[in-house]
C-alpha cells in the first residue's frame, strides 16, 4: 500500500537569493561579474552570474507549459548538468524543488514563484518537479543535457520512473497515497 507524503500543501514563496541557495542561483545580471564587451561602444554588458555544468552535449528546448493541477507527481534530479530554466515572454511560473539527498525529503519541498523576469540554475542533483505555468502558454527555455533527453526514454514498465546515467524520476503516485499539492 502507498505511504502517506508527510506534507500535504506547499506554500508559494518568492525567489529570494538566500531562500534558492540551496536548490541553485537566480539568473539575473550579476555586477559581480560585469563586463563591458570592448566591440560594441559598451552598448554590450554581460555578466556570469553562475557556472553552468554539463559532462557531455548540451540541449535546448523550448517548453510550452500549460496550467496544471498543482499536485507534485514526479520529482527528478541531476548527477551530469545544472539545469536552467528560462522563461520568454515575462510569464510567471513555480518551481517545487527539495534539497539534495539520496531520496527527495517531501517534508523538504519548497515552491517558488518566479515573475518570469529571471531564470534559475539548480545546483546539481537538487529534487525538483517540471515547473508549474500559472498562464496559459508560458514558454521557457530549457537548458539540459542530451543525455538526460536520453534518460527519460528509460521509463520503467510498472511506474513512470525513469532513470540514466544523468537522470533519476520518481513517480510519486506510485509510491504516496496522497501527494504534495502546490497552494498556487
Amino acid at each position: 500500500m502507498p505511504k502517506t507524503a508527510e506534507i500535504s500543501t506547499l506554500a508559494v514563496e518568492p525567489p529570494e537569493p538566500d531562500r534558492l541557495a540551496p536548490f541553485g542561483i537566480l539568473l539575473t545580471h550579476d555586477e559581480r561579474t560585469r563586463n563591458v564587451a570592448p566591440f560594441y561602444d559598451e552598448a554590450v554588458v554581460t555578466s556570469r552570474p553562475v557556472a553552468y555544468e554539463c559532462e557531455g552535449p548540451t540541449e535546448l528546448s523550448l517548453a510550452r507549459i500549460q496550467p496544471r493541477t498543482p499536485r507534485v507527481r514526479f520529482l527528478e534530479r541531476h548527477f551530469r548538468h545544472t539545469q536552467s530554466f528560462l522563461p520568454l515572454g515575462g510569464k510567471p511560473f513555480v518551481l517545487v524543488m527539495a534539497p539534495r539527498a539520496p531520496v527527495p525529503d517531501l517534508a523538504a519541498l519548497r515552491a517558488f514563484r518566479f515573475d518570469g523576469s529571471a531564470g534559475f540554475a539548480m545546483h546539481l542533483e537538487t529534487w525538483h518537479e517540471f515547473p508549474f505555468a500559472l498562464q496559459a502558454d508560458t514558454d521557457i527555455v530549457v537548458v539540459l543535457s542530451a543525455q538526460t533527453v536520453r534518460d527519460l526514454r528509460n521509463t520503467a514498465a510498472d511506474s513512470l520512473d525513469a532513470s540514466g546515467p544523468d537522470l533519476e524520476k520518481l513517480d510519486l503516485q506510485a509510491r504516496y497515497a496522497e501527494l504534495p499539492v502546490v497552494d498556487l
